[in-house]
């Protein structure tokens, strides 16, 4: 399916491989579930074997035994151990990526903003975007932006304040569920499918004046219209699919995809195996770019974009543990969520021009493509952020 250079085989003549890398080297190209750079593929065979030993004495703790690895990339990338990590975020030509602090506890938000600040201060490639300007001066003088984002807000319980305080530390998107339901609404595995509730209200409300964009990508569906009907600035899913191409719940109805376009808003089409197609073991990115196709469609180019959400920033073995032990106590169907699977074409960060040429190969022109890729997360981080 792919050539030995790991570009994914679309047809396209020399002509269009020379205009998709013009298109992707002067774009401002972003993905708002960037869980790179670093993925499997470019982890040494030698750490990984040194980061399961390491493992060894937290196998009776499940959770910690299953983080430990993500960890451990984190520390020695920041360290200068794993070279890696820059040098495959500037082949994926990626100019902004999210940083994802974790809020689902009180210890958690403490923890990882000590360690997602830590990237910025160590990286003098890396900076913190509070502002649209401030990928576009990134992408100007070759750096790298990480947009401070997060999934799960339950550690806030219902302390408004420590969501403003959050915003003076960067956060810039934040999802008002992950998969289940909180204070704030119901998430997408949650049968019942609640909505949004009054507290909920009140905590899109203080999103939209701190200049926070709502991200619905866990969300059930009423939660999903409730928000767009609620907030007064753009609505996002920064990763999801389209439910009419493929039945799961981590996918948005039509009634949705419209809703969040209705705000303004953007659709970020996932690369997750299980999410987008029947099949995990044979996706390609061309089944990611028929839900692009599907979103353009429906409710136009202006309305989508990419999250991609994988491959992760760690190690095959770890990725088999928390398929089988975490991913159940997360909301996961059994059997169900990450594990090795990888969407071809895009098995490493590097290879994220495959998404330019493959739009380039479905006779998206070049205006089009430029949106897709970044342009129109731009444009919602223009108008929420100030």
């Amino acid at each position: 399916m792919k050539d030995h250079q790991g570009l994914y085989d679309f047809p396209l003549t020399p002509e269009q491989e020379k205009r998709a890398l013009a298109i992707h080297e002067r774009s401002i190209v972003i993905d708002l579930l960037f869980q790179g750079p670093l993925s499997p593929r470019v982890v040494p065979a030698e750490v990984s074997a040194q980061i399961k030993e390491e493992c060894e004495a937290l196998k009776d703790d499940p959770m910690a035994y299953s983080a430990l690895p993500a960890k451990r990339l984190r520390q020695m990338s920041v360290s200068g151990e794993l070279p890696a990590f820059k040098e495959e975020w500037y082949r994926s030509g990626i100019t902004a990526g999210n940083r994802e602090v974790d809020l689902s506890s009180p210890e958690a938000i403490i923890t990882s903003m000590g360690e997602m600040q830590e990237q910025f201060d160590r990286f003098d490639w890396l900076v913190k975007a509070l502002t649209a300007d401030d990928i576009r001066e990134a992408k100007r003088k070759g750096l790298k932006a990480g947009i401070v984002t997060s999934q799960d807000p339950g550690g806030l319980g219902k302390n408004l304040d420590l969501l403003e305080a959050l915003h003076g530390f960067g956060l810039r998107v934040l999802q008002l569920t992950y998969n289940n339901q909180n204070a704030i609404a119901s998430g997408c595995m949650e049968l019942a499918n609640g909505g949004v509730s009054n507290f909920g209200m009140a905590f899109i409300s203080r999103m939209n004046e701190l200049g926070i964009v709502v991200d619905t990508s866990h969300c059930g569906e009423q939660t999903t219209l409730d928000a767009c009907r609620l907030s007064t600035q753009p609505v996002i899913a920064s990763h999801t699919g389209v439910e009419a191409i493929y039945p799961h719940r981590r996918c948005k109805s039509d009634a949705e995809l419209r809703a969040i376009a209705a705000t303004g808003g953007v659709i970020g089409v996932f690369a997750m195996p299980w999410f987008v197609h029947g099949d995990p073991q044979a996706t390609t990115i061309d089944h990611v770019l028929d839900h692009v196709d599907y979103i353009v469609r429906l409710v136009g180019v202006d309305h989508v974009g990419i999250g991609t959400d994988w491959p992760m920033s760690d190690v095959d073995w770890s990725l088999v543990y928390f398929k089988e032990h975490i991913a159940p106590k997360l909301g996961f169907d059994k059997g169900d969520g990450p594990s090795t699977e990888l969407v071809a074409g895009l098995e490493q960060y590097g290879l994220f021009i495959n998404f330019t040429r493959g739009l380039v190969a479905r006779g998206y022109s070049d205006e089009e493509v430029s949106k897709i890729i970044g342009g129109n997360w731009l444009r919602i981080f223009e108008r929420v952020w100030g």
